[in-house]
């Protein structure tokens, strides 16, 4: 039973083997568990090769939505990963785009806080929606137009936020039959140098306070993203492995979506911030507790290679 005795337990060699001999199918975070940047986590495009050659499943689960899926595929290649692809990547972009036609099946257009990953996955898709416009810089909430068919509001990271594009969200919102969604919840990112941005999350918050309104989140932790691989590849998540580097995002997706979970140490969290959760008497805290905990996926690296 995935998730049974979530201890946060250090593996190694052997250890890695017994979890990797009950899984068919892999899903990896990217942003700190794959890459990080514009460079690949040392051992990772072996792993990602070796484990595909075992006859694994690979999947890539992210919440960064700035990117389609195809830019992805570009990525993925230029890092080094020769066998990735494009049906293997669910974005939050993409898996929104998904929500909005297949279960929403909103009937008009989306009003999209966000950016090109968004756009061309919800175009790809076949769903209208109204680009963030660049708007007159004297106008204001007050004389603006406003669409009559906004049947949703999409929020995702838009590093060209404005205060009118909010306002217009809020303005939206009012009717309470317009669907409100989130890419992901995200707060912040990381970026070089210790700086950090805002990240799809806050911009939400915001929304949601001005509003009175909680939005339906599609990414992780959301079990959205998991049903969309489950009803494309038929996954099994007893058989899953989610492997990630965020506790509050990519543990509890897993731990939500009833798989087994690896918390990798080169991204976000700290074994101590899963230890503390661990320890922590409170029981809604145990949902981010991973089950495993490896310094780097390249642990996996001499295990697999032995299977060779």
């Amino acid at each position: 039973m995935a998730g049974a005795g979530r201890g946060c337990q250090k593996i190694r060699g052997s250890q890695i083997q017994d979890v990797l001999d009950t899984k068919h199918s892999i899903l990896f975070d990217c942003d700190g568990v794959i890459w990080n940047g514009e460079k690949a986590v040392a051992g990772a495009t072996e792993v990602v090769s070796l484990l595909k050659k075992q006859g694994k499943n690979v999947f890539f689960v992210t919440n960064n939505c700035t990117r389609p899926r195809d830019i992805y595929v570009q990525k993925f290649s230029r890092l080094g990963f020769t066998d990735v692809a494009q049906e293997e990547i669910f974005s939050s972009a993409y898996c929104s785009a998904v929500y909005l036609r297949d279960v929403a099946k909103v009937q008009g257009k989306v009003f999209v806080i966000g950016g090109h990953g968004v756009y061309k996955e919800l175009r790809e898709a076949g769903v209208p929606f109204v680009e963030g416009e660049a708007d007159d810089p004297d106008m204001t909430i007050v004389n603006c137009p406003l669409d009559s068919d906004i049947k949703a509001v999409l929020v995702g990271y838009d590093d060209k936020l404005t205060f009118l594009k909010l306002a217009k969200a809020c303005c939206y919102l009012q009717n309470p039959d317009c669907l409100f969604l989130a890419t992901d919840p995200d707060p912040w990112h990381p970026l070089r140098e210790g700086r950090v941005t805002p990240g799809s999350g806050s911009l939400t918050a915001a929304l949601e306070t001005a509003t009175g309104r909680k939005a339906t989140v599609i990414g992780k932790p959301s079990r959205f993203m998991f049903e969309c691989i489950a009803s494309q590849f038929g996954v099994d998540p007893a058989e899953s492995l989610m492997v990630g580097d965020r506790l509050e995002t990519d543990i509890l997706f897993g731990v939500n979506c009833g798989m087994d979970t690896i918390l990798t140490l080169t991204g976000v969290s700290t074994l101590g911030e899963a230890q503390a959760y661990k320890d922590d008497q409170a029981p809604e805290k145990k949902v981010y507790v991973p089950d495993y905990v490896v310094d780097t996926i390249a642990d996996l690296l001499p295990v697999i290679e032995d299977d060779e």
